[in-house]
Order: C-alpha cells, then structure tokens, then sequence
C-alpha cells in the first residue's frame, strides 16, 4: 500500500506535466519560446564544447573514417565523445559528435522547463505557480548544465589551479542537470490544473 502512494503521486505529476506540455505546445508563443531557448541553449553548449567555432570560409564537409565506431568513442571523459564530421559554412565551422545529440536533450529540457515557466506566467491561475518561482526553479539546472562542459574553463579563467579530480567532477554534472531539469519540470507540471487549460 506505501508503494501506490509515490507512484500516484508520480503518475499524476506526470499526467499534468503531459498536459501542460501539450498546452505549451498548443500556443504559439509558448512554442516560439521552446523553440528560441532550445536552439539558443544548444547553441551556446556547442560553442562552449568547441563545436561550433568561426570558419575559415568556404564550404566544406569532411568525414572521418570508421565514422560509426568512432561516434560513440569517449573523448576526454565518458560524457564528451570524439567528432566525426566537420561541417564548414562560410564563417561557422561545426563538428558533430554524439555530443550534440546529448546537448539537444538538455537544450530541450531547459526549453521545456521555460515553457513551462512561460505558461505558468501567462496563465497563473491553471498553473498555480508564481512565475517568479518557477524561472528560478528552470535556470538553476540550465546554469548547471551549462558548467558541465565549460567547467575547467571557468576554473582557469578564475585563475584557480585546479586538481585532476575537480576537472573530472565536471563530467557528472551532465547527468546531475538532466535530473535536475526532469525533477523541474515535474515540479512544476505536477502543479498544472489540466482543467483549467
């Protein structure tokens, strides 16, 4: 009997996330905003990987041999992987790797998250969430996922000399900002009155 209890509890916040997923992507400002901040979100995390960098000019696709093995290759740590494809386009030189397919999901949790956030703002009384409350509650992960692959960066630019073990803590804070932005974004759909929408 204790284990129906969370497990409605979980069901319910889900249902309600589901729906107000479904009405943030029944608006067309609420999708501008998904859309805007996941394309946004990616592209600042591509650039800080060093996947996304100004080109040289010119067009050119280059792909590296085995490319299919070498695409789930670790690079540096188990969360960054190894280029197998490098894309220039006039001023912008791309590197794909699975990093980006990784980047994307996080991109659209924090873009799902402020959709969230911008419904909750947009229509307070179906969503019973401050909209103060919850843009803090999305940026947090954001900001969190964002360290995960600028992290070292960051340290260096501080100026702290930073041991072997701190730089590699930075590679599981990847899988601690997906769970954070899940965990926000049941918090805050668990709140929405699928009614109310």
């Amino acid at each position: 009997m204790r284990d129906r209890i969370p497990l409605g509890r979980l069901g319910a916040a889900v249902a309600s996330t589901r729906a107000g997923v479904r009405a943030v992507f029944g608006r067309r400002d609420a999708r501008l905003v998904v859309a805007g901040t996941t394309v946004g979100y990616l592209l600042v995390y591509l650039y800080a990987l060093g996947h996304l960098a100004p080109g040289i000019g010119g067009f050119e696709v280059v792909v590296v041999a085995d490319a299919l093995s070498t695409f789930v290759r670790p690079a540096l740590g188990p969360l960054s992987f190894t280029p197998v494809a490098r894309v220039t386009l006039g001023p912008v030189t791309y590197l794909f790797s699975l990093n980006t397919l990784l980047g994307l999901g996080v991109a659209v949790l924090v873009g799902l998250n402020l959709g969230l956030t911008y419904l909750a703002w947009r229509q307070p009384a179906a969503c019973g969430v401050g909209s103060s409350s919850s843009g803090l509650l999305a940026s947090v992960p954001a900001v969190l996922s964002g360290t995960a692959c600028c992290g070292p960066v960051v340290l260096i630019v501080l100026g702290i000399q930073a041991s072997g073990i701190v730089v590699a803590a930075f590679q599981f804070l990847l899988p601690v900002a997906v769970v954070l932005l899940v965990g926000s974004l049941l918090l805050v759909g668990r709140q929405i009155d699928p009614a109310r929408l």
